[in-house]
């Protein structure tokens, strides 16, 4: 466990202040500043360039980390979400505000829930992925590949088969005597019984967020420090054709941002994090749209509401600063979590 930062009394006070803000009524803070900036005119079919950018929460996160690993949770009608920096799972309730789901985590990063609706976590601490059973026990999916430890598993996503993909990239190095035991940053698929690990791509330089096109024939990863979004034919048996990969957009420009984690509606439309806000793209690849939020990183997205039409996301200033949880809503759902089967 890293020791935590010495805050200032002024910046406790500060954050104290943001998260009753955050939780205290539970109302939409604010219509933030923000516009959504049309490409072309298929944009139009899912969102409207009037539709307002709401502020939900504030002063989630702290230097340690940003939140993270959105997830709504639909039969309870809320958004589970990582706090990193405060080692927490929290929800996001509308209406009511946040409140603590479980502490400690393991600075538990990208989650998702599997086809049971189990909680499915990647603890960057602990350095491996996790699942939570209806009763709270926590099940390792994942902490070894070929007899060494996963480095610093980041994000995930599950398959419609119940297969477990995450990405394991470098990150900053383990307190000694720790040290990185895998040589490449890669992305693994577990299989639905966990009874195998199999490494599916390697020779990222950074591999973050992923996510499947809607038939679950391409897989994609962001690969976040050439801000590049890659793409892969997916296999009958649910590996990777590698020799398939391909760069789907590459996301930078002017200014910062970065692709982080990455969401897919119902038609094929992706959805991340780029230069000047949020990307919408295309299936063939084409930049449709851009939701500029004001702030220079998006560290997560995610669908929700009960007609999944709702696109949540969190904002920051730094990739340590406190983080902000905002809403916009579309014409078009997102893909549903846990992911339902394809025809």
């Amino acid at each position: 466990m890293q020791t935590r930062h010495r805050q200032s009394r002024r910046r406790v006070l500060k954050l104290a202040s943001l998260s009753l803000l955050s939780c205290g009524h539970g109302r939409t803070l604010a219509q933030s500043a923000g516009r959504i900036e049309r490409f072309d005119p298929a944009l139009d079919a899912i969102v409207s360039v009037s539709e307002p950018i709401r502020l939900l929460a504030t002063g989630l996160g702290n230097e340690q980390g940003t939140a993270e690993g959105p997830v709504w949770w639909k039969e309870g009608g809320y958004l589970v979400f990582s706090d990193i920096g405060n080692d927490r799972i929290s929800k996001f309730t509308p209406g009511q505000g946040t409140s603590v789901l479980r502490e400690p985590t393991n600075r538990a990063n990208g989650l998702t829930r599997d086809l049971q609706g189990r909680l499915v976590a990647c603890e960057q601490e602990s350095r491996r992925v996790t699942r939570v059973e209806a009763d709270g026990r926590v099940v390792v999916v994942a902490d070894r590949y070929r007899g060494l430890r996963l480095n610093r598993p980041n994000d995930v996503v599950v398959k419609s088969d119940g297969a477990i993909y995450f990405t394991d990239p470098f990150n900053r190095p383990p307190a000694p005597p720790e040290k990185w035991e895998q040589p490449v940053a890669g992305v693994y698929r577990v299989s639905a019984d966990l009874a195998s690990v199999n490494l599916v791509a390697e020779g990222f330089t950074f591999p973050n967020g992923l996510a499947f096109s809607p038939h679950e024939r391409v897989l994609y990863v962001a690969d976040s420090r050439p801000r590049n979004i890659l793409a892969y034919n997916v296999l009958i048996d649910g590996r990777l054709d590698k020799a398939s990969e391909r760069v789907f957009a590459n996301v930078g420009g002017d200014g910062p941002g970065l692709p982080d984690g990455i969401k897919v509606d119902s038609a094929g439309n992706v959805y991340t994090g780029g230069a000047g806000g949020i990307w919408i793209i295309d299936p063939a690849g084409k930049r449709l749209g851009l939701i500029v939020h004001g702030e220079p990183f998006t560290p997560n997205i995610a669908f929700g509401g009960d007609d999944w039409k709702t696109l949540y996301f969190f904002t920051a200033t730094t990739r340590r600063d406190g983080t902000s949880l905002r809403e916009l809503r579309l014409k078009i759902p997102g893909l549903a979590v846990p992911a339902r089967g394809h025809s």
